[in-house]
């Protein structure tokens, strides 16, 4: 198994060829004669990771032939505004984190957190009480305690209040963070048991909707904002461990009847609600039955899904194109089914980068990895579901292992900051893909993803200029144009 242990610095500054080129595009994108245009790269075979790998010139190029590989792109026709890219602060990433020596947990933060020498998380979320990622199922109350006189955080004040903490210093102040139950205790459930399913008994839903506001204003208290909330973690998934079912009705219904209005009579209104966090699969099905009801609708910012299951891309955008009023948030994925025989395969760095080109043109407007950080095992996890997360740590020897995942990830939220907008990124060739946004300083970021075995030559073209490339086999490629 191959360590990493040296984070590649990444704050170089951009160094390039000028230019003449013009582009218009919009408030944000201004006309700029004097471009440069840097290029970072990670690509298998290679000791290339995120590494910066040259500059670009453009030439005129008024009309490409069809024989010409191109990535088109229109900096004046934008979309929705980035949020914020990241990962989970989990109960496995917690506990894991502090069993490394001080040294390592300084790495892990400077290398997710840090903008100049890392790749620059803003995005976090984590659980209410107990997930698969804790070592043992806890809930915040005593049993029967519907009134939640009992109710405190004391366990998450172990591992994952400090963590969440020292992220957000790491991140410069502020990390915007969501959270997510995955179960209620299970003397609020028709199985009488926080694992395995069940639903939450009728007479609970005012108790279960005061948790939510309960958690969030204990954890602000503590000094972790937070700025947003999902109604429940998988909510057609009967797991082995915390799960809890809500048809697409049920869950419209605790929405319209009981979550939405206490989080408003609880002063809570300003936080973000998000429906589904669950599969591309359904989603069309379940945001359509929940925002087509103006009650339940008036409380929802948007629509948060997973990538387990199925590939469906464009259920996603039919859900933009339904309701464009409405946010759309990538709110978990991971390659699950841990073998530490298989960390170094590069398809799951590119399970990465095809959801995120995918994801962010189909109008989502932030993504979130699940847990940041789990040990030599895939775990902690109580319930034996062992996975990956793109920094594993060796908690006897202390040693870092980042996955190609990692690398793949900081290609996007490195350079796309949070208010960036997305704009047209166009690929003549189905071997390549793309996705490209401008950043608030007017610096355009494309992304260009090789998923084959070929060098693939090509052109990136803004308006009649066109700078030549050549994308390596089974590579990822961010170009800085400013």
């Amino acid at each position: 198994m191959r360590k990493t242990i040296l984070i590649l610095s990444l704050g170089a500054c951009f160094v390039g060829v000028k230019a003449q080129i013009i582009v218009k595009a919009g408030a944000q994108y201004t006309s700029v004669k004097n471009t440069s245009v840097t290029v970072y790269t990670t690509a298998k075979n290679t000791n290339l990771r995120l590494s910066k790998t040259g500059s670009l010139s453009f030439k005129e190029h008024k009309q490409p032939l069809e024989t010409e590989a191109c990535i088109f792109v229109d900096p004046g026709k934008t979309f929705q505004s980035v949020l914020g890219i990241g990962g989970a602060l989990t109960d496995a990433s917690a506990e894991t984190f502090y069993k490394l020596p001080k040294q390592k947990q300084q790495e892990i933060l400077n290398a997710y957190y840090n903008t100049k020498t890392g790749i620059g998380y803003t995005l976090a979320r984590t659980q209410i009480q107990s997930c698969d990622f804790s070592s043992d199922s806890y809930t915040y109350m005593a049993d029967n305690d519907a009134s939640l006189k009992t109710f405190n955080v004391d366990h998450d004040k172990k591992y994952r209040i400090p963590l969440i903490k020292e992220a957000i210093a790491a991140a410069g102040g502020k990390l915007t963070m969501f959270v997510s139950p995955w179960s209620p205790p299970a003397w609020m459930k028709t199985n009488n048991d926080m694992l395995h399913g069940g639903k939450l008994k009728p007479e609970f839903d005012q108790a279960w909707a005061n948790v939510y506001i309960k958690f969030i204003k204990t954890y602000e208290k503590l000094g972790m904002p937070i700025w947003g909330l999902t109604v429940q973690n998988e909510p057609m998934a009967n797991q082995k461990w915390e799960s809890c079912m809500y048809t697409a009705e049920d869950e419209r219904d605790f929405v319209k009847n009981y979550l939405g209005p206490t989080l408003h009579k609880g002063g809570l209104s300003d936080k973000k609600l998000i429906i589904w966090d669950h599969n591309r699969d359904l989603i069309y099905q379940r945001a359509s039955t929940i925002l087509d009801d103006p009650e339940a609708a008036k409380y929802v910012w948007g629509t948060g899904f997973h990538w387990y299951m199925h590939d469906v891309f464009d259920n996603v955008k039919r859900v933009k194109e339904a309701y464009p009023n409405k946010n759309l948030l990538f709110t978990e994925g991971c390659s699950d089914r841990f073998d530490s025989k298989l960390i170094s395969d590069w398809k799951w760095g590119e399970l990465y980068g095809k959801s995120m080109v995918n994801d962010f043109n189909n109008g989502v407007v932030g993504w979130t990895d699940w847990n940041i950080l789990l040990d030599e095992n895939g775990g902690p996890n109580h319930a034996g579901n062992f996975c990956f997360a793109p920094i594993h740590a060796d908690t006897k020897t202390g040693e870092l292992t980042y996955m190609n995942s990692f690398y793949y990830i900081g290609h996007f939220s490195k350079f796309i900051r949070p208010g960036a907008k997305r704009v047209i990124s166009s690929s003549n060739r189905d071997q390549l893909q793309t996705t490209a946004f401008v950043n608030r300083n007017k610096q355009l970021v494309v992304i260009v993803l090789n998923e084959t075995d070929e060098k693939l030559p090509y052109n990136l073209w803004i308006k009649g200029m066109a700078a030549n490339t050549t994308s390596l086999p089974h590579s990822i490629t961010t170009l800085i144009v400013q």
